[in-house]
């Protein structure tokens, strides 16, 4: 049989966002492969393209028509559809006129419940022709675009102008129109290399047709060429790339046909923050900042040109002369700013809106440094330190240099309150308070950095969520999810041991706001924090399942830190041997006690304490000696967290509890024995809890 051919459609369009093109670039491809499936059309593997002036994607072996569809529809019942005669009835006419049959070509479907009639249909499958057009735009309309343009006279919306399309089905054009645009065979390479069109004559020519017009239109090919060149003028310049990854997507989305090459600014501005330098070359021109084996950096940078010059020199030398006003305006404000004393900018601070309803950013600074020091005096470190260091942290946010440069705030504050003479506790930590930025990002590497970061983002979710602007669906403007990431990973894998519940309710308490309605937020707040340390769990140890986190969850610990650990001491008991059983008998306690009090609410007998003298039977009797051997072995265990040890302790209960369910009947019709044997199950149940809710695991 000849394989299907296969199909092709390119969305040309003005220059794409570059932040995300890659984005872009595979939500098409799923969206229409998804679409694609929906239609009941066959295909072979599917491949994603992209570069800035075009969306594509390639589908193999592409069914050039869908296969028919048969089903079965049930009309009414014999009896019904025919009279006693044998000719039809009006239900039997209507059912037949409906499938478009005659009735004598009615079939019988016998049932438990009788005899039916039915009419077998077949839906003839449309052409992939008829059907792509309608599916592509489908995809494009589903494509995560938070802002579309319109252009020209038309209605029709995308996130650039489209100016061409191509659409081949093997070597055929299909005649179509997609978002207005007529479709044809027709793309284009790129802008001054290649002013021709570009004809693609079957899908399996289109990587190499717009090579040979310039484009390299593999978005992974692309990435590659620009990391290798970069790569190689570093080290041509006798260095290495700083911050790389950061740039490598972002540069690629931004050339069709990259080309390296290196240039040199003033080594003057090195004196200015190495952050500052970095910001500069990436964030405004997207280069690439040199440093030389020992981390200083070089004045040197390269930069990716999006065509082939004949005259390099030209190129570089233009690229040159942008970047020195921009590093001249860097070392302007750096040298103006400091003029000005952080201390000096406090009051500035009370005029600028924190958030409408939460003050101004005098007044958040306050309430951070608030919680900074609660923090501070738990964990032994000083409070003034961070109650000043709290109190500055905002104020490089009016400073010149963050102005220009958004991304440095913090950075900046930590430079500037160094410059101060501010101690250097105090300067570290505003200058790690916003770490972690982002995901991967590194950590505050002091404590007094550590505890700052916490108490802004805790004043931050504590405020937003009471004034009722907290996340919904994927939408989060404030951040929140990020900042309850943040708190955890600095909380768990710095070792911060502080009861979160508490701070949480003081973040709450310090807000200006009055919560209408009687909602708990701190409660609420705890929630969501805790779907995020679901998730950060879940991630860090793709084998952890989430029964295992709630067992631990159950438990409400009062520190991430005690989380953690009983976390790994469960995962450490689920390995044993006697924890199926285990696991098993307390699911079968939990239930017992719960029935019980609901049987008999004021009863309360599971909750008092247990009577050796009324425990008659052998087994019982075993039971209550194990319990009370394995809780003087077990409390100062508990004491000491040492949690792994107390579970593999516990795990020795196994025998002595198989043997009481086996001899022993709990739900006795005698008051007392039985409410003595629920108080036993109890104590044995409290002795698990005591490191979580070993009942919830799934085992």
């Amino acid at each position: 049989m000849t394989a299907a051919p296969d199909f092709l459609v390119e969305i040309g369009t003005e220059e794409l966002p570059p932040k995300a093109l890659r984005q872009l670039m595979l939500a098409f491809g799923t969206e229409l492969t998804a679409a694609i499936d929906g239609a009941r059309l066959a295909h072979g593997a599917v491949h994603s393209y992209a570069s800035p002036r075009r969306l594509a994607v390639l589908v193999e072996n592409l069914a050039e028509q869908q296969e028919d569809r048969r089903s079965t529809q049930k009309g009414p019942p014999v009896s019904v559809a025919f009279d006693a005669d044998g000719n039809p009835t009006a239900a039997g006419l209507a059912f037949a006129e409906r499938c478009g049959v005659a009735t004598a070509d009615l079939g019988r479907e016998k049932t438990d419940r009788g005899e039916w009639v039915s009419c077998e249909l077949v839906e003839t499958g449309q052409s992939a022709a008829d059907l792509v057009p309608g599916l592509i735009e489908n995809a494009l309309a589903a494509l995560p675009v938070p802002r579309r343009m319109r252009w020209g006279a038309g209605d029709v919306e995308f996130v650039r102008p489209i100016h061409w399309i191509v659409l081949l089905h093997g070597k055929k054009a299909l005649p179509a129109t997609v978002l207005g645009i007529p479709a044809g065979s027709a793309s284009r390479g790129h802008r001054f290399h290649c002013k021709r069109p570009l004809d693609i004559r079957q899908p399996g020519d289109y990587l190499a047709t717009l090579t040979s017009g310039h484009v390299i239109a593999d978005f992974a090919q692309r990435r590659d060429v620009v990391q290798r060149g970069v790569e190689a003028e570093a080290a041509r310049a006798g260095g290495h790339v700083v911050d790389g990854e950061r740039l490598y997507d972002e540069v690629t989305a931004l050339v069709e046909w990259p080309v390296a090459m290196t240039g040199e600014f003033d080594a003057a501005f090195l004196r200015l923050p190495r952050e500052v330098v970095v910001s500069t070359l990436t964030g405004h021109q997207r280069y690439f900042p040199i440093a030389d084996d020992d981390g200083q950096l070089m004045p040197r940078f390269v930069v990716v040109a999006n065509l082939e010059s004949k005259d390099p020199e030209q190129v570089r030398d233009g690229n040159e002369r942008v970047i020195r006003p921009r590093l001249a305006d860097a070392a302007f404000f750096w040298d103006v700013d400091r003029r000005t004393p952080l201390a000096d900018r406090l009051d500035a601070l009370r005029d600028v809106v924190y958030q409408q309803g939460l003050g101004s950013l005098s007044a958040k600074s306050k309430r951070t440094a608030r919680l900074a020091a609660v923090m501070a005096g738990a964990l032994g470190e000083s409070p003034d330190t961070l109650e000043r260091a709290a109190r500055l942290a905002k104020c490089d946010l009016v400073t010149g240099m963050v102005g220009e440069f958004p991304e440095l705030q913090g950075t900046m504050g930590g430079y500037y309150a160094a410059a101060d003479g501010e101690p250097a506790d105090v300067a570290a930590a505003i200058g790690e308070h916003y770490l972690p930025r982002f995901a991967g990002d590194g950590l505050p590497e002091t404590m007094p950095g550590r505890i700052l970061a916490v108490a802004d983002r805790l004043d931050t979710l504590a405020g937003i969520f009471c004034i009722g602007k907290r996340p919904s669906g994927n939408r989060d403007p404030y951040g929140l999810r990020r900042a309850a990431l943040g708190i955890i990973r600095i909380l768990v894998e710095c070792g911060m041991d502080l009861d979160l519940a508490a701070l949480v309710r003081e973040a709450v308490a310090l807000q200006p706001v009055d919560v209408k309605g009687g909602e708990d937020v701190a409660d609420v707040v705890l929630a969501f924090i805790g779907e995020r340390l679901r998730r950060y769990f879940l991630d860090r140890d793709p084998g952890l399942a989430t029964e295992t986190f709630d067992a631990v969850l159950a438990r409400q610990p009062v520190s991430l830190v005690d989380f953690e650990r009983r976390l790994g001491a469960v995962q450490a008991f689920l390995a044993l041997d006697s924890a199926a059983s285990l696991a098993a008998a307390n699911k079968r306690i939990a239930n017992i006690l719960r029935q019980a009090d609901s049987a008999s609410p004021g009863d309360g007998g599971a909750r008092r304490a247990v009577r050796k003298k009324l425990l008659s039977d052998p087994a019982e009797l075993q039971l209550f000696d194990a319990l009370a051997d394995a809780r003087q072995n077990v409390a100062p265990l508990l004491e000491n967290r040492d949690y792994t040890t107390a579970l593999t302790a516990l795990a020795e209960l196994r025998e002595p509890v198989d043997r009481f369910f086996d001899d022993v009947m709990v739900m006795t019709d005698d008051d007392t024995t039985r409410n003595n044997r629920l108080a036993l199950l109890g104590e044995l149940r409290s002795l698990f809890l005591d490191v979580a809710d070993i009942s919830r695991l799934a085992i």
